[in-house]
Formats: C-alpha cells, sequence, structure tokens
C-alpha cells in the first residue's frame, strides 16, 4: 500500500468524560465520523475529573494528563494525537515527547484563520479564558493576525447544557453573534469560538457567519491537518524540530514524569 492507502488511526482528546458530556460526545462522534477520510480511525478518549471550570489551574491539571495520554497514544500504534481543545493546554510539552504528530484545536484554528482573512477574533464562553487566549496567541506569534477576544459567560459545564435543546442552543447562538459583532465592527473578518463546546454545537449552521465575517469550525480543520500531517511524514519523513521548543525529553524524564504525579 502507498502512504495514502494504509489505514490511520487518531486519538481525539476531549476535555470532556462521558459521565459529564451528555449528548455531547455521540455529536462529537457522529461529526467526526463525517469527517474523517476513508481508512481513518478516531477514537475519543476523555479526561476525568473533566474540564468543569473556567481556570488555568484546570488547564495545567488536565495538560498532565494530555501528556500521559500522547505517550500512551503512541505505545498503542496510533499514527496522530489531536488535543480537541481550544487552550491547547500541554501541546507543546506533548510534541516533546512523541514521534507521531500532535495538532490541536486552537493552534489548528487560529492557522488555518489565516487563510481566510487578514484580522480573527475569538468569542470565548468565559472571561476567565481571556487572559489565556492573549498569551495563547503570543505564544504562536499571532499577536497581529488575531487581535481581539471576547467572552460569553458560562462554565463549559454550562453550555453542555445547551445540547439537545433547541431553545438554549439559540440563547448561546445569539449571546455569540452579540460578542461577536462589535469585533466585526472593529476590524475583524474572521470569527472563531474558543472552544471545541461551542465550534460543535454550531457546527450545523451552514454557512455560518456574523455579518459577513466567517465563524470557523476548527474541528473538521484540526483532523484534516493530522491527517495530512501523518500522510507527509509517511511519505516525507517530516516531523516537528527538535532543535529547541520540541527537543524530545530522553526515555528515562518521561518515564519519571508519568510515574511521579505528587500531590499533597
Amino acid at each position: 500500500m502507498t502512504g495514502d492507502d494504509r489505514t490511520m488511526r487518531i486519538w481525539y482528546q476531549s476535555f470532556v468524560d462521558a459521565p459529564n458530556a451528555g449528548p455531547y460526545w455521540p455529536m462529537l462522534r457522529e461529526h467526526l465520523d463525517a469527517i474523517v477520510d476513508p481508512g481513518t480511525e478516531i477514537d475519543v478518549h476523555g479526561i476525568t475529573p473533566h474540564d468543569g471550570y473556567a481556570h488555568p489551574i484546570v488547564e495545567w491539571r488536565c495538560a498532565r494528563e494530555v501528556i500521559c495520554n500522547a505517550v500512551t497514544a503512541e505505545e498503542q500504534g496510533y499514527d496522530a494525537f489531536v488535543i480537541g481543545h481550544f487552550q491547547d493546554a500541554g501541546l507543546y510539552e506533548a510534541r516533546s515527547v512523541v514521534d507521531i504528530p500532535v495538532l490541536s484545536l486552537g493552534e489548528a484554528s487560529m492557522l488555518h484563520a489565516c487563510t481566510l482573512g487578514q484580522r480573527s477574533g475569538i468569542v470565548t464562553i468565559n472571561r476567565r479564558y481571556i487572559s489565556w487566549f492573549h498569551h495563547q496567541i503570543g505564544k504562536y506569534g499571532l499577536d497581529r493576525r488575531v487581535t481581539g477576544v471576547h467572552a460569553m459567560q458560562f462554565e463549559p459545564g454550562q453550555i453542555l447544557a445547551a445540547y439537545g435543546d433547541a431553545d438554549r442552543t439559540r440563547d448561546v447562538t445569539d449571546l455569540f453573534a452579540q460578542q461577536a459583532r462589535p469585533l466585526v465592527a472593529g476590524g475583524v473578518d474572521v470569527i472563531l469560538p474558543g472552544g471545541g463546546i461551542p465550534m460543535l454545537l454550531f457546527s450545523a449552521i451552514n454557512g455560518h457567519e456574523i455579518d459577513g465575517a466567517p465563524v470557523v469550525n476548527g474541528i473538521p480543520i484540526v483532523v484534516k491537518m493530522a491527517e495530512m500531517a501523518v500522510r507527509l511524514r509517511r511519505l516525507t519523513g517530516l516531523g516537528v524540530s527538535r532543535a529547541s521548543d520540541f527537543a524530545k525529553a530522553p526515555p528515562e524524564i518521561i518515564a519519571e514524569f508519568r510515574e511521579n504525579p505528587k500531590g499533597l
């Protein structure tokens, strides 16, 4: 078989777990199955306790599990690891412990948005994420391309309640538009929902736009980037740089990290 014909396995890392996801996980699985190319298998894995409160300390707790799960995914023969979480917690560290491609929802969405317009804006679900996103934008060197962050006011678990509820979905969609319109009026020409949960919620709106600015569903973007990264690696051997940020940790250091979570 050629590099494009072989079966591909992708680990999709959600920051929600099945007991708390409600209709979200079945809808996510259906959406992913509709996205992937023939021959690609994609498995959704969660984190327990799930990311139920918008705060950096929760992101870092989940990031530790993401890093360990990336190693597990590689050990189990997965071809790529996708972080299905816009905050991208653990992304750089995961790239530094495995050789398989590691892609993440926030970075992939922001980079693709640069092909759709000159200036993008993020509408997140909670004001406590605003500073996180500004740090994230700066880390990716996109300060001049992703120029605004506005917020609704939900906890991650609260917005899950909109799944399967048409009235709540409409309310969330209206609140999102209220925060997006000032960004567009200020010169932003692409809108990014700041999370996989709102992205999937809005995915049923084909051609979703606000005052002419496209609203990006990053889930198919990150999955397609993962498929492309696997194919490029098979065809050319292309992988991440080991010269700086993604220098790979030695096996004994990776093992030490996995074996030594400490808490008081």
